[in-house]
């Protein structure tokens, strides 16, 4: 009875995670190893859904021990596959910890345990995880230096070709096995890596596969990333006529998503960019409109940037009583929220505004 008890229980959370219930998965799971069975390939795979369990319950240091054991016991067992998959999951989990260097320990383990064993699938998921790692370390990297893309210290530009250069062996690999959504993947990640690089011409012409897949799977997340994506690398090329036209696809399909949040980043985007335009009434309009949805959601912070660059607005159409306006209440947002810089911006704005309109 307790071989059929353990399996039983496993089974049953095993049925819970897929149904989408983690927790209670996780819990039907725990029961299984206090159970207890003879067969290690058994435990081994309920060790592996612990692991997966408590990663999407983002309980990460729960999930890493039980990576940990499933790596020790595939490793007693001899199984090959089983040491790869491990050493994935491990290192998927370390990457989330920020622990970058053990995560690409355990990610070229995944690689080279795949290629040995001939499993093209696993070698195509493993380069794409250590280019993931390599993404996140040199994004983790350059949060320290806010800077532009492009201008980029020696290390992040390193770490950041590393990540390029997996994306691009995955692309292939993926290529040669038809798998058209991992295509998709691969070209959006080599987008935001060129991107950061600075090589916006490059990021456009990966975006523009992203979008092309996307499509093909009737996939309007993923084409609404793209067309984000492809209108941010226009600004930087200074092409600001296409961003526009970029953002506002952007901004069509955020409602068709009923996404409130990014409906709002992208009518802040499309007032940025008829502002480097000098529309300075279209400007207007989707500050306005970022500004609706801000109060709607409660964003205080998307509230005060609205203001701001409304007042400024504003100014630059010779409108300096409105402007004065939205920056009284950029000025009372900024004290709200405890932001001194924009505290500081607003009193510059608003003595100059009273000063012009001879308060």
């Amino acid at each position: 009875r307790m071989e059929a008890s353990c399996l039983e229980l496993a089974l049953e959370g095993e049925r819970l995670c897929k149904a989408g219930d983690f927790k209670a998965g996780a819990a039907f799971f725990e029961a299984a190893v206090r159970v207890g069975t003879e067969d290690l390939k058994t435990l081994s795979a309920i060790y592996s859904q612990l692991g997966n369990a408590y990663f999407y319950l983002k309980e990460y240091s729960k999930a890493l021990e039980y990576h940990k054991h499933d790596l020790t016991l595939a490793r007693t067992i001899g199984d090959r596959i089983g040491e790869a998959k491990a050493s994935g999951n491990l290192g998927n989990t370390l990457k989330i910890l920020g622990q970058f260097d053990e995560a690409v320990v355990c990610c070229q383990r995944h690689l080279d345990i795949s290629q040995e064993q001939g499993d093209k699938v696993g070698e195509a998921r493993a380069l794409y995880n250590i280019g993931n790692v390599y993404h996140a370390k040199g994004k983790h990297l350059s949060w320290n230096t806010a800077q532009d893309p492009g201008y980029l210290p020696q290390e992040v530009k390193e770490t950041l070709q590393k990540a390029s250069e997996y994306y691009e062996r995955n692309l292939s690999l993926v290529k040669e096995l038809g798998d058209r959504a991992a295509q998709g993947r691969a070209y959006g990640n080599l987008g935001n890596t060129q991107y950061l690089l600075g090589s916006f011409s490059e990021a456009i012409a990966f975006h523009k596969e992203r979008l092309a897949i996307a499509k093909e799977f009737g996939d309007k997340a993923a084409e609404r990333r793209a067309y984000s994506n492809l209108g941010n690398a226009h600004i930087f090329l200074g092409r600001f006529d296409i961003s526009a036209e970029y953002y506002k696809k952007t901004l069509q399909l955020s409602r068709q998503l009923k996404d409130q949040a990014v409906e709002a980043q992208a009518c802040y985007s499309l007032g940025n960019t008829y502002t480097l335009l000098q529309d300075y009434e279209r400007a207007i309009e989707y500050h306005l409109k970022h500004l609706v949805i801000a109060q709607e959601l409660g964003d205080r912070v998307g509230e005060g940037r609205a203001c701001w660059s409304l007042g400024n607005a504003y100014v630059s159409l010779g409108n300096h009583e409105q402007a004065l306006h939205f920056a009284r209440k950029h000025l009372e947002i900024s004290q709200e929220i405890g932001d001194r810089n924009g505290e500081l911006t607003a009193q510059v704005n608003m003595a100059q505004l009273k000063s012009a309109l001879g308060l």
